[in-house]
């Protein structure tokens, strides 16, 4: 086997530092291939379709390494609970025939979660993360600038001591997404303050604390209803 990172802008290098650092810990073979979606206009125009867009391109050049490697198939991690969302990265993947093991065996992400556990694998409990382009509200296309300061912001929360969050990209509005649990040390005064000096130098004129706390794909709910329908069919 060989696990396959896919490296672009849109992935943050604080989680491609510690996703290395896992494979080594483990002694996964691991090769970081360069991916190229930023070059495809239907990706950059972010609709509600991008993340098929992205995938399309990862597994092209999966395929690719898997023939010339001689491998017999490509895997993802795609779960049971990811089936009650909005993902058409799996329609690429049914498109380019991927394998999806841990959804074949029905394993909810908490049993995934559970099994990491007791094999000791220190990343059982680490926080979901997407990619950073699903921080960008859908409509606003995807730059690297953009990419860049999504990373950076979440990078000054992650030093803050936080721990769930997300950095949510809105033009001039930043919306700062924290989980519920840590919302309360959010919500200081002098944290917020912290918030508004740390996002304003990032080059936003608003900075706000969304007060539902984290939740992923919140962005979704910008989609319109039918949208979400048809896509998701």
């Amino acid at each position: 086997m060989l696990a396959i990172i896919a490296d672009s802008a849109s992935l943050a290098r604080a989680q491609l530092a510690d996703a290395i650092a896992f494979a080594k810990e483990q002694a996964i073979p691991l090769e970081v291939v360069a991916t190229s979606e930023l070059g495809r206009p239907e990706y950059v125009r972010n609709d509600g379709q991008r993340c098929f867009f992205c995938k399309d391109e990862l597994f092209t050049l999966m395929e690719e390494l898997r023939l010339a490697r001689g491998f017999d198939a490509i895997a993802y991690g795609v779960n049971v609970d990811d089936q009650g969302d909005f993902r058409p990265g799996q329609k690429a993947a049914e498109a380019h025939h991927i394998v999806a093991p841990l959804l074949e065996v029905g394993l909810t992400k908490n049993e995934i979660r559970m099994l990491a556990r007791n094999a000791g694998l220190r990343v059982w409990d680490k926080p979901a993360s997407a990619c950073l382009s699903s921080r960008i509200e859908y409509g606003r296309p995807v730059t690297r600038e953009a990419l860049a300061v999504v990373e950076k912001g979440e990078d000054a929360l992650r030093v803050l001591g936080f721990r769930q969050f997300r950095v949510r990209h809105h033009g001039e509005i930043v919306r700062i997404e924290i989980a519920g649990e840590e919302l309360p040390r959010a919500l200081d005064p002098q944290m917020a303050a912290e918030f508004a000096r740390t996002f304003k130098g990032l080059g936003f004129k608003f900075v706000t604390l969304d007060l539902e706390g984290f939740r992923s794909g919140s962005m979704n709910a910008l989609l319109p209803a039918a949208e979400l329908f048809r896509r998701a069919r």
